[in-house]
């Protein structure tokens, strides 16, 4: 088991500069996706509820929207049922989003409301059909014919995009001083299952609830230049220029698109930040530095 005294040290330096950010987040919806191999570390776990915790305490109305990709790829794996990619996302059979739902729905879901619960918060876990609360349309991706360079569409299966959420469910819980821990599952206007991805389910998310604050925990600083330093800050013009040469690229081009939809529909800032770091989400919203990279509109 690690010490837990360095971490406790961190927190109670935070906590000595908070009260002035505390009090420009008062009320203001906080929406944080939760992910990555921060998710697999039971120490780093229970910091990101105790720290969640706090931020209900001070305030704030956290929303925690979770993934769960490694864990998915593990029960798979157990069930044999073969996993593909495409366009960097997993390609969803009816074998395979049953094992979806049962994971990020039920074991991953319930793991996190219990951390928070032990740590003496009250927590609901939801999904996006509960109430309807996300719609999901069928994403479509296309991919290049490496031999003859033509542009093909690729079926993802029950692979969904956010095509509507209704807050109502949301509002309702905030107003019972609860902790909405959201699987990314969603319901087809057809009554299917689809799986989304985490960070865009985010981000529709911290849109509908004209979030203060988007927080995407990755398993990187932020946004790195060409020298593989952390951005600090980037507006929306300067993330497209960094996608079209070839300093943003990869996985963290999604998430980019991600951060600009939250941002056009009305999400004040969306920060890229590592949740590995002990307590990253209070070191971006309670001091002065924040940590990883903070993104604008402008």
């Amino acid at each position: 088991m690690t010490d837990p005294l360095p971490n406790a040290h961190v927190r109670a330096e935070i906590l000595v500069q908070a009260l002035p950010h505390m009090q420009r987040y008062d009320e203001q919806v906080v929406v944080i996706k939760y992910g990555g191999h921060a998710m697999g570390d039971q120490a780093a776990a229970e910091d990101f509820a105790e720290d969640v915790v706090l931020l209900e305490q001070s305030g704030l109305k956290p929303i925690v929207v979770h993934g769960g990709g490694p864990q998915i790829g593990k029960m798979l794996n157990r069930l044999g049922i073969k996993s593909e990619f495409q366009a960097g996302l997993r390609v969803t059979d009816e074998a395979t989003v049953e094992v979806v739902e049962m994971v990020l729905a039920g074991s991953i879901n319930k793991q996190i409301v219990g951390w928070i619960g032990a740590e003496g918060g009250k927590a609901v876990g939801l999904c996006g059909k509960d109430g309807n609360m996300v719609t999901a349309r069928k994403a479509t991706r296309t991919v290049v014919d490496p031999d003859s360079r033509i542009e093909q569409a690729i079926d993802l299966g029950f692979v969904g995009e956010p095509e509507h959420v209704d807050r109502s469910i949301l509002d309702a819980v905030l107003k019972a001083e609860l902790i909405p821990v959201l699987a990314p599952v969603a319901v087809g206007s057809d009554g299917r299952t689809y799986n989304v991805n985490a960070d865009t389910f985010a981000g529709a998310i911290a849109g509908a609830m004209n979030a203060k604050r988007l927080l995407l925990l990755t398993d990187v600083p932020g946004v790195l230049d060409k020298t593989k330093t952390l951005i600090p800050e980037l507006t929306v013009d300067a993330c497209r220029r960094l996608i079209a040469d070839g300093t943003i690229t990869d996985g963290m081009i999604p998430k980019i698109e991600t951060c600009i939809y939250a941002l056009e529909q009305g999400v004040e800032a969306v920060v890229i930040l590592d949740g590995k770091v002990p307590h990253a989400v209070l070191l971006e919203l309670f001091t002065d530095h924040g940590a990883g990279t903070l993104i604008r509109r402008g």
